[in-house]
């Protein structure tokens, strides 16, 4: 009888809040929003692919004068509609996080300003996106919209790294800049894959433009960054693994497996003519390289400063 009478108390105390209170919900928070922003950088990939790009041919409107799509408009309507609504997604899970954010500010005063920042730059992508569309998907503002979610996926896991309150190892002045180095050309190497693509087949609608560049060449300039990033992958582990440093030693590890897994699936959908399912493939490939890197980048810092 006592636990029947308390249960409606509990049950009746309960407010939405207890949703974003304390630590562990924090956390939970900043991990949705981390596979929420590498989710879209996928599901913006099956619109491309699919050649979706424009089956919402205007925004913020899907058609003049509606926002869902025509029946006409196909699957294709549906599958770009769809990656419209992911955004609101995004926009819930980090609108909760920087609450959580801010109701753990104490104990965590930079995440607020931090999950401020991600909230901020989703509208922000939506927008982009929507200049992209008017423009018909200009390849160059389709590689700009890419690499702000890349952005967000850094800042997201930057916030998780502090959320999850571990000390970032202390390594030398030369190691810390061989680690940013590694992400720096992580990022370059992720740069100049959006031109590959913008000089690829796949443009997101038959109409679209391409940049124009040769694609033989410019996958080329591709693949040496990658192998650029191998090496200083490959170097960085070594280095913190000789130091001692398990953590950085952890997240090096990790990046080089996923950027050979990358460079795999690269050679594999160059050599085969893009197929699509591959093609996809390392779209995801991509979000997890870019989720090593950040790891790698937040994982340590020089002697004698702030973690």
């Amino acid at each position: 009888m006592d636990v029947m009478t308390h249960n409606p108390v509990h049950r009746a105390g309960w407010t939405p809040l207890r949703l974003v209170d304390g630590e562990q919900a924090m956390r939970r928070w900043f991990v949705a929003s981390l596979v929420a922003n590498m989710l879209i950088i996928v599901t913006g990939a099956v619109v491309r692919l699919t050649g979706s790009g424009l089956g919402c041919p205007t925004w913020p409107e899907c058609f003049e004068g509606s926002y869902t799509p025509h029946p006409e408009a196909g699957i294709q309507g549906i599958i770009e509609f769809g990656n419209r609504l992911i955004t609101f997604v995004l926009i819930i899970v980090a609108l909760a996080a920087f609450v959580s954010a801010w109701r753990n500010r104490r104990a965590f005063s930079k995440l607020w300003w931090l999950t401020l920042g991600i909230g901020l730059g989703i509208p922000f992508q939506g927008v982009i996106g929507g200049i992209v569309v008017r423009l018909d998907l200009n390849p160059w503002l389709v590689a700009l919209h890419l690499l702000l979610s890349v952005a967000l996926i850094v800042l997201s896991t930057w916030a998780l790294t502090i959320a999850r309150g571990v000390p970032a190892d202390q390594v030398s002045t030369r190691t810390r800049a061989l680690v940013i180095l590694t992400f720096a050309i992580a990022m370059v190497a992720i740069w100049i894959g959006t031109i590959v693509t913008g000089a690829g087949p796949h443009a997101g609608d038959l109409d679209s433009p391409r940049n124009g560049l040769n694609i033989l060449i410019v996958a080329r300039v591709h693949s040496a960054s990658a192998w650029l990033l191998t090496i200083t992958s490959v170097a960085s582990l070594v280095v913190l693994r000789r130091a001692g440093h398990r953590r950085a030693t952890r997240a090096a590890t990790m990046l080089l497996g996923t950027v050979i897994l990358q460079g795999v699936i690269g050679y594999i959908q160059y050599f085969t003519g893009l197929p699509v399912g591959v093609v996809i493939l390392h779209l995801i490939g991509l979000t997890l390289v870019a989720l090593a890197a950040a790891r790698l980048l937040f994982s340590s810092t020089s002697r004698g400063t702030q973690p």
